[in-house]
């Protein structure tokens, strides 16, 4: 066995991954067991019907990204039926957002197949055991953390208040939406988790489950069919490798897109650092970021598979180079982090983007609106091919240094996740915080809002002038900038990790040596 330290975005769900470790889990398996308790019981933030990517690495061997995220479906439709089953809606969260929400917003759901993956080729322990501890939560209810009673403010009544199922699991019988702390319920959610344990994720792809997604989604004119669920596959890929300061750094790779852009802006600091947080600082920093996600908007606008691989390669190349201005010459997640001490580390990053409000009648399943997040498909997804992934934003991210130290580490937040991620890695690694410093330290992040080239601010960074930018300031640390979750092991710190304390977050720390 061996002593396994969690990072995740609740306390829960960090001790569910803590008792997995007590039985003789390892580092992936109280990752997955972690990131199950968070999709079940972070409503809003995240669903069982999201998708995402895994990250793993073990000593002596090479890293490996599993790739989960969402598919186009479609499968055996006529094509015009896209576009129907959709609606759009605004809400006030960070500013103002607009999204496509409704059946025909939902993508094919990948996270449980790349789940069941990582535990059968890297876990140690049954799948029933990984998905107990989510299971057991379902059965008893659990209490609405902060960050859903956050989110839920804003979102409860346009995003969740139009499907019977999702309504009633998240409102009082007057119409009021259920606060932070009090219990949640979700109807059928344990037995549908009762099914997933005994069945494995088989039975939400080519089961009784997956018929009962297919047939509501279809009846709600939504383009997900069963031909979709059966089809799906977890792919292994290699990830994205570069050199950071003496550390190596591996991330997700292409058809994804924020491994390359976290890659390219870690490139860009290492050969422009920073000794401090000054002014200073904070315009290079906002040039790097404005570089890379300006490249990012102008060349990752497309799903084509071989265009986002030529454009990730091309976009390296140019931050190598060292000069963000090379670029510009060229545009709702859960993270968990876990290492162990025999130096094995996992970091899995999961969307459901901003909830489609779909909850499948008596299942308990909520369902992600991966075709609604129009910020990630400014050209639409007409005429994309069924079965094609999708674009992310999400990087989980694993670093390992010469002494044999290793480092988990990733972010939700959309746009904001490779921002975030890279600011803590300079934070440790160039400017030698500790991990609770280096991501409780304000951040920054280059944006368009409201038509404008803005730089958004937490309270802490000194802000002059920064020219071709407007600035906005926050006056709080607020999980809008990310909530990194971080864990690592090293020869002779022992194990450590750090919860971002925008999201309230949590640690734990369980096995035996």
């Amino acid at each position: 066995m061996s002593r396994v330290i969690v990072a995740s975005g609740s306390q829960i769900a960090a001790d569910a991954g803590a008792a997995i470790a007590d039985r003789g889990g390892n580092a992936v398996d109280a990752a997955l067991a972690t990131a199950l308790v968070s999709m079940c019981t972070e409503p809003g933030v995240i669903a069982p019907g999201a998708s995402g990517f895994i990250t793993i690495w073990a000593p002596e061997d090479h890293p490996i990204v599993i790739d989960a995220y969402a598919e186009m479906p479609g499968r055996g439709l006529e094509p015009e039926k896209s576009g129907r089953g959709v609606r759009e809606v605004f809400f006030d969260y960070g500013g103002g957002m607009r999204t496509l929400i409704g059946y025909g917003s939902v993508a094919t759901p990948g996270i449980l197949a790349g789940l069941a993956m990582a535990a059968e080729q890297y876990g140690n322990l049954p799948w029933a055991e990984i998905v107990k501890p989510a299971r057991q939560w379902a059965e008893r209810g659990f209490a609405l953390p902060k960050i859903s009673a956050e989110y839920l403010l804003y979102t409860h009544e346009a995003i969740f208040g139009w499907n019977a199922d999702s309504y009633r699991a998240l409102h009082h019988d007057d119409g009021s939406c259920l606060r932070e702390g009090e219990i949640v319920r979700i109807r059928g959610l344990a037995d549908s988790l009762q099914l997933i344990a005994d069945g494995g994720a088989e039975v939400f792809y080519k089961g009784e489950l997956a018929q009962r997604i297919a047939a509501e989604i279809q009846a709600g004119e939504g383009l997900l069919t069963a031909a979709d669920l059966a089809a799906y596959r977890a792919i292994e890929r290699s990830p994205i490798c570069i050199r950071f300061d003496d550390w190596e750094v591996v991330t997700n790779s292409s058809p994804a897109i924020g491994g390359a852009c976290l890659a390219a802006m870690l490139l860009l600091l290492d050969n422009n650092p920073f000794a401090q947080w000054n002014s200073a600082a904070v315009k290079r920093m906002a040039a790097i970021q404005q570089a890379v996600l300006d490249y990012r908007n102008r060349h990752f606008d497309s799903v084509s598979s071989s265009s986002v691989v030529e454009a990730a390669s091309r976009l390296l190349d140019l931050a190598g180079l060292g000069n963000p201005q090379e670029l510009l010459k060229s545009p709702s997640t859960i993270h968990v982090s876990t290492v162990d001490s025999n130096g094995l580390a996992c970091s899995v990053s999961a969307s459901a983007g901003y909830g489609s409000g779909v909850m499948i009648a008596d299942t308990g399943l909520w369902l992600n609106n991966s075709l609604g997040e129009v910020e990630l498909h400014p050209k639409g997804l007409e005429g994309i091919t069924p079965g094609t992934r999708l674009t992310s934003n999400m990087a989980p991210t694993i670093a390992r240094y010469k002494d044999g130290t290793v480092l988990a580490i990733g972010s939700p937040g959309a746009s904001r996740i490779t921002t975030a991620i890279a600011q803590v890695l300079v934070n440790y690694i160039h400017l030698g915080m500790s991990l609770a410093e280096a991501i409780a330290h304000p951040r920054l992040h280059v944006e368009v809002f409201e038509g404008a080239s803005t730089v958004a601010l937490e309270a802490g960074l000194k802000a002059d002038s920064i020219e071709g930018f407007v600035t906005r300031q926050f006056p709080q640390p607020s999980m809008y900038f990310g909530g990194v979750q971080a864990a690592l092991w090293s020869p002779q710190e022992g194990l450590i990790a750090a919860a971002d304390p925008r999201r309230t977050g949590g640690i734990a720390c369980g096995g035996t040596d």
